[in-house]
């Protein structure tokens, strides 16, 4: 029993050693290995607290006002933002660091390091513009640097962007800032649909406006008003070119679904009304030459080319002679 006690006795010295060891002088005070251990669990508690806090603004507070989802959240992210800034500040003292003393090597670093962190500061500074300015809102569905889908989680440094197929995207904050945006949530989600139509030349034009107007109003998706139009476009080489021009607000939510939907109902329509959807044709010249045609009684050569008449001084191309 004694020479157990000895050896906690004994774990404990070297245990004491080593907390005390010191890392950094900083002035007359020196940073040990207990402090910096004491230091990350103050740093794990600023982290949980901040999340705690944030959780609590958004549930008590900020969800009885009448501010919007996406300004709820940002408010809620700045507040998180000074909570930890606060909280490191207070760790930092609590354990003897000094940030007055540590300026000069701190600016001294931040050039050092400022280049290697320019797209990640350049990310961080648009996340701001972004959380101020409010060009997307969570919900809104955007595309950018091809991708498209709806806007899940605003960072300071990047934005999560959730596809149709349920696959998350982590987008730079700052392709949203200096990038093409397409936000079809932004202001009125209503947005015009303009979906081509070819039809067979012979086909009557008015008739072919009635059924295009008749499957848009049976659409559940087209919206009434502003009401679907058919455009006469032009004329094909192979068709009769129409557009029908429909609004909706499905592009927020489903948009291949929506086109899909109203492709399958035209295609159907069209062919219960006997209008023929064309395919490209071309009219094939043979000049002159010889053709070969192979069967079971042997070959046959054909002979292609101008075949005088001896009656006219003219001649007949693309005769052909066995």
């Amino acid at each position: 029993m004694g020479a157990m006690r000895t050896y906690i006795e004994q774990f404990w010295i070297h245990l004491e050693k080593v907390v005390r060891f010191p890392l950094i002088q900083t002035g007359e005070q020196s940073l040990t290995v207990g402090h910096v251990l004491f230091l990350i669990l103050l740093i794990l508690l600023v982290f949980a607290a901040e999340v705690l806090l944030r959780r609590q603004l958004i549930r008590r507070i900020l969800s009885r006002t009448h501010l919007s989802q996406s300004l709820q959240y940002a408010v809620a992210r700045f507040t998180g933002y000074g909570i930890v800034a606060l909280g490191l500040d207070i760790s930092l003292k609590m354990v003897g660091i000094d940030l007055s003393s540590l300026a000069l090597v701190a600016g001294a670093v931040s050039v050092g390091i400022g280049f290697g962190l320019q797209k990640i500061i350049h990310n961080f500074v648009s996340g701001l513009i972004i959380l101020a300015e409010r060009p997307i809102f969570i919900g809104d569905r955007v595309e950018v640097e091809g991708v498209a889908g709806r806007v899940s989680e605003i960072n300071l440094r990047s934005t999560t962007v959730v596809t149709n197929v349920n696959i998350s995207i982590i987008v730079p904050n700052s392709a949203f800032i200096s990038g093409k945006v397409i936000n079809w949530s932004h202001g009125d989600p209503k947005v015009r649909i303009r979906i081509p139509v070819g039809v067979a030349y012979g086909s009557d034009p008015d008739h072919v406006r009635r059924v295009l107007l008749r499957v848009a109003a049976g659409h559940p998706a087209v919206l009434r008003d502003p009401a679907p139009q058919v455009f006469f476009d032009s004329f094909g080489d192979s068709a009769l070119n129409f557009e029908l021009a429909v609004w909706t607000a499905e592009m927020v939510t489903a948009p291949r679904r929506f086109r899909s939907d109203l492709n399958f109902a035209l295609a159907r329509a069209l062919r219960e009304e006997g209008i023929e959807i064309p395919f490209p044709q071309r009219d094939f010249h043979l000049r002159s030459g010889s053709l070969t045609l192979s069967g079971p009684g042997g070959s046959t050569q054909l002979r292609i080319g101008p075949v005088t008449d001896p009656e006219t001084t003219g001649s007949a191309p693309g005769r052909a002679t066995a």
